[in-house]
């Protein structure tokens, strides 16, 4: 029988929702909502005039597991291959990866060898801990905290405007506190859930700095909290994708990443935090991490409010209230999106065409 199909929220996960929808027979008419004017969500791209790229969101995807598998195949049925930019293992950029610790960089270790020695700020093989693994209890709860898990195996070091729209089916893909606040009354038990799923916000700083002026060659490092609890960490775009450079003299791209749990603490609102102190954080940090005194030839902020789900303790049983409160009030929602399982591309790519063909029968596979 044919389905008329909402799908609310045009980023990765509606849009991708749509492709696997446009291609059911029984599907007549899908109707794509999205409150702004931007396609993509929280994947934005800036191209400036001298043909620089730069990425205000995610830039990349590892094409690994299943996931990543299914990522690459809508890739090529798109016809998007000759597209791709790829970043292979083989390459010392992608391998390269630091910590900014006791005020340095510190390069992680990778490849066969550095399990076995000693890498600051690591006080003992990284080998010792896998070898010790198998003997180590498993935690008393069901469900562990990242923080707990690592503690413990490896010790402490580490209504629309304008009218309505009828459908046999909706998609929400919008945050899980966002879609709370537009359910009806009537589904209140629902939106409670749904309003635990907490998110935070991330500033992200795009930079642009004449000739060559990193002091290492890498895909960027990230900064522990005890070290600065506001800035996450500075991605060095111009080493993993020279490609998106400004054409003529070399130039460098980085982009630094602030706020996400501590953004309130450290910006106040992510709606009136002003750019100009933003900008001014980041510059500090590239100085006093990578020592870039120079003025930027571009520099571009960005406030992603309530972009990242925080998957806290309890999630999986949250999600089992969530899901089986739509199931037994036959409710036409599917949920998907960052919000429930996953926050990377892939994951937001592959949960949203799972979803779309248990609608349409193709799988039986539980949520």
């Amino acid at each position: 029988m044919p389905r008329a199909v909402v799908v609310i929220g045009a980023g990765i996960s509606g849009l991708a929702a749509c492709l696997r929808l446009s291609s059911a027979a029984n599907v007549s008419k899908i109707i794509l909502l999205e409150a702004s004017g931007h396609l993509g969500g929280w994947l934005q791209t800036t191209r400036t005039q001298e043909g620089a790229i730069f990425e205000h969101g995610p830039r990349g995807v590892r094409p690994m597991g299943i996931a990543g598998k299914n990522t690459l195949q809508m890739v090529t049925d798109l016809g998007l291959d000759n597209d791709v930019l790829p970043v292979t293992y083989g390459n010392e950029d992608s391998r390269n990866r630091y910590v900014f610790v006791g005020g340095k960089l510190c390069k992680l270790p990778s490849g066969f060898r550095t399990p076995f020695s000693t890498h600051p700020p690591f006080s003992q093989p990284i080998i010792v801990s896998l070898l010790r693994e198998p003997f180590i209890r498993r935690g008393k709860d069901q469900d562990e905290s990242v923080h707990s898990f690592i503690g413990r195996r490896f010790g402490k070091e580490v209504q629309l405007d304008g009218g309505t729209v009828n459908a046999d089916h909706i998609f929400s893909s919008v945050p899980a506190k966002v879609l709370s606040r537009v359910l009806p009354p009537i589904w209140e038990p629902l939106c409670e859930s749904l309003r635990k799923i907490a998110s935070v916000s991330v500033a992200v700083v795009n930079l642009e700095y004449e000739g060559l002026v990193l002091p290492v060659s890498g895909f960027g490092h990230l900064i522990p909290s005890h070290e600065s609890s506001e800035i996450l960490g500075v991605v060095y775009d111009s080493c993993s994708f020279p490609q998106q450079d400004r054409v003529g003299p070399p130039t460098t791209r980085l982009t630094v990443m602030m706020g996400g749990s501590w953004f309130q603490e450290s910006f106040g609102d992510p709606d009136t935090v002003p750019q100009g102190h933003l900008l001014q954080r980041a510059l500090d940090t590239v100085q006093n991490h990578l020592g870039i005194t120079q003025k930027p030839l571009q520099s571009i902020s960005k406030v992603h409010k309530d972009c990242i789900p925080q998957y806290t303790l309890g999630h999986s049983e949250l999600l089992d209230t969530i899901f089986g409160s739509i199931d037994k009030h036959h409710l036409a929602l599917s949920l998907i999106g960052a919000s429930y399982r996953g926050v990377s591309v892939n994951d937001c790519i592959y949960e949203a065409q799972r979803s779309v063909d248990r609608l349409l029968g193709l799988t039986q596979q539980p949520r």
